[in-house]
Parts: structure tokens; C-alpha cells; sequence
């Protein structure tokens, strides 16, 4: 394995009334005015606004909210967040959603403190913001694993770019299944996927040999998989839903990249076309995987057959045999759960922008073949 430095520094509230249980523990930590963030309005319809205003209420916080964070957020809303909480002296900002708003207010509370633009900041000056307004995450629909690290995906509109930005750690997290059952079934599978996707863009990363982190990395995979075929056939399983809230967590709090460099090129494809089309991230996500992993495999055989192997029970003696059988398994579990396999499924059916994508997206260096943006044009044709 490769050297490391770890810390696990978000605390987690897991299961039956968490964020009760969080909020009475945390929020005497910080002044008076909490910034309220969520997005389209679902919490309010799922009884989850009342509860959480109720908490603050209990604790004399004055409330400042910031609503409609959406999908992809935008790095305007980002800005509008900020300015929001400037002007308003926010102590702690709450954010109550799924990954796009817990990433929206990542980014907010390190643009709230700075002068300078956080974007061109790190992408031009390569400079990390240092101070953040503090962060609390309660989380109403799962995949992203966002509340458990500080990294964010944004949408720059004016830059035709979507991307990766570093910012806030959150200093609590509340992961209650129920407050995901309001949420329409193909989201909760959609971002089912996307928790599978950051194992596998993870253990596909560079070094192939044996390491714990893999061995624990496969786990995640096969409660995932069995926990989103659990949730299909009965979506008011609450153990199945908790089971992927903490998968998502596994993913991407930093346990599985331990002495890695992690892959994620579906994920880079994957943003790029969202920059381009604003399409649903697990669902693109599910579309490109297979197509990807069809031109990887024979790169990394061996590691695409342990893949099989030990996630999807191939029992091929044959590595490239048991690598393509271990991509079929994943594209047939893609159809299983109801996920797209096409673009087209998706309502993409402009091809025009592919060729401006396939540009755009950043070349992953974890990735087990060095890919050309010619051949990330050829898996969007062919993803079509």
C-alpha cells in the first residue's frame, strides 16, 4: 500500500431520531444564528422542515434559510449562498438534503469567509480556502457519502464546467433511513449507484495488488448491491435504506482510498456531461460504467476478474473471461434496479455537444489505461 495520513473527523449520527439526538448534543457548540439550507421543498412536505425547525426553536437559534439549492448546484448559487450568509453573520450553516445541497453549502461556508473568488482560487492560484463558517449535515436522500468529507461538485454555467471544489468538512452528520422515504424510489436507486460507483472508481485505482482497503472496498460493494435489490422489492425496508445510507458513507469517507489513487473517470465523464446537459449523476453514471469498463478490462484483467470474483460470485477460472462476466453482472444489475442503459433512456438525444464533452474531461491519472479525449468521445457515441 502507499503511505498515508488519516483522520475521521465527522461525527455521525446513525439511525431511529439522530437528529434529535445531534442537535441536542451540537448546536449549543455555536452562536445564535443557524443558516437553514435545503432544496426544492420535499423536506417540508415530509414533515422533516418541522421537525428540524422544531430543534432549533428548542435551542433559541434564529433561523436564516436558504432554499432551492438544486441538482448539480450552480456555482452562482453558491455565490448567492455566501453573500446570504455574510450579511446575515451565520454562526452554523444546517444543510437537510441529499449531496448536491450538503456540496452547495460546502462550498458556501468557505466563500462566506474569503475574499477572493474560491473557484479561481484553486483552479488558477491552486490555494485551498482556510476558513470556513461551521457545517452540520442531516441527510434526507443518500449515495453521495458528501456529508462525510469536503469535497464538491459544481456546475460553473459561465465555464461550462463541472467539477470537483474543495471546502467545508462538516463537524456532524445525521443519517435517520426514514427521512429517505419521502424520496422518489429511482432517486434512492440512483443514488444507490453512485455509492457503488465511488467503490468502484476507488478499487479500480492504482496499486492492483492485495490491500485491505480493497478487501473492505468489496464488502461495501455486495451489502450495496444486496441492499438496493432488498429496497426494490420493498421500498418501506428501512434496514435496506440504512444499509445504503452507511454504504455511502463507507464510500467516501476516506476508508476505502486509504493507499490509493483512486480512478474516477466515469465520474470525470460523468460531470462533464452533466456541465452539458444537466443530467441525473447515478444515472449517467449507470449508463457510462459498463461502456467503460468494456474498453478497461483488458488492461486490468486480472483485477477486473477479482472484481467478479469476489463482488459478483463469477466463478470463471479464466481472468478475461470472468472480467467481461463481471461487467455483464454489473450491466445486468443496472437494468435489475430500474437504471438506464442508454442516454437515450435519459431523455439525452443531442449527440451535438459529445464531441465538447469528451474536450472537457479531465484524463483520471488513477485510471488503469490512460484514456484520450477520442476515446472518451467514442463511450459517449456509443453510451447514446
Amino acid at each position: 500500500m502507499n503511505d498515508f495520513v488519516f483522520s475521521y473527523p465527522v461525527k455521525t449520527y446513525f439511525g431511529a431520531g439522530a437528529a434529535a439526538k445531534a442537535l441536542r448534543a451540537e448546536l449549543g457548540r455555536y452562536g445564535k444564528t443557524v443558516m437553514l439550507a435545503y432544496g426544492g421543498g420535499s423536506i417540508k412536505r415530509n414533515g422533516v422542515y418541522d421537525e428540524v425547525k422544531a430543534l432549533l426553536a428548542e435551542a433559541g437559534k434564529r433561523v436564516v434559510e436558504f432554499s432551492g439549492i438544486m441538482p448539480n448546484p450552480t456555482y452562482a448559487k453558491v455565490q448567492e449562498g455566501a453573500a446570504l450568509a455574510r450579511s446575515e453573520n451565520v454562526d452554523l450553516i444546517l444543510a437537510v438534503g441529499g449531496g448536491s445541497v450538503s456540496d452547495c453549502c460546502k462550498i458556501v461556508s468557505a466563500q462566506a469567509c474569503c475574499d477572493e473568488d474560491v473557484w479561481e482560487m484553486e483552479y488558477t492560484k491552486h490555494q485551498l480556502p482556510q476558513k470556513f463558517i461551521p457545517l452540520g449535515v442531516i441527510v434526507t436522500v443518500g449515495g453521495t457519502g458528501s456529508e462525510q468529507n469536503n469535497g464538491a461538485v459544481i456546475t460553473h454555467e459561465a465555464k461550462k464546467l463541472k467539477s470537483g471544489v474543495w471546502g467545508a468538512i462538516a463537524d456532524f452528520a445525521v443519517l435517520d433511513p426514514a427521512y429517505t422515504m419521502s424520496a422518489p424510489l429511482r432517486q434512492v436507486v440512483s443514488g444507490a449507484f453512485d455509492t457503488l460507483s465511488h467503490c468502484m472508481e476507488t478499487y479500480f485505482g492504482t496499486p492492483h495488488d492485495d490491500n485491505l482497503s480493497d478487501e473492505i472496498a468489496e464488502a461495501v460493494m455486495r451489502a450495496t448491491i444486496r441492499a438496493a435489490r432488498a429496497l426494490v422489492k420493498d421500498p418501506d425496508d428501512l434496514r435496506a435504506r440504512g444499509e445504503l445510507l452507511w454504504a455511502a458513507a463507507m464510500g467516501e469517507n476516506g476508508v476505502l482510498k486509504i493507499g490509493k489513487v483512486t480512478d474516477f473517470q466515469a465520474h470525470q465523464i460523468e460531470h462533464q456531461l452533466g456541465a452539458y446537459t444537466n443530467c441525473n449523476h447515478g444515472m449517467g453514471l449507470a449508463v457510462s460504467h459498463p461502456v467503460l469498463y468494456r474498453r478497461l478490462c483488458k488492461a486490468a484483467p486480472a483485477r477486473f476478474a477479482r472484481f467478479a470474483r469476489n463482488v459478483w460470485g463469477v466463478n470463471d477460472a479464466d481472468d478475461q473471461a470472468a472480467a467481461e462476466a463481471g461487467i455483464d453482472a454489473l450491466a445486468s444489475f443496472i437494468r435489475e434496479i430500474g437504471l438506464p442503459s442508454s442516454f437515450s433512456e435519459m431523455g439525452i438525444t443531442d449527440t451535438s455537444c459529445f464531441r465538447a464533452v469528451a474536450d472537457s474531461t479531465n484524463i483520471s491519472k488513477g485510471c488503469c489505461k490512460q484514456l484520450t479525449a477520442d476515446e472518451i468521445y467514442d463511450i459517449l457515441m456509443e453510451c447514446r
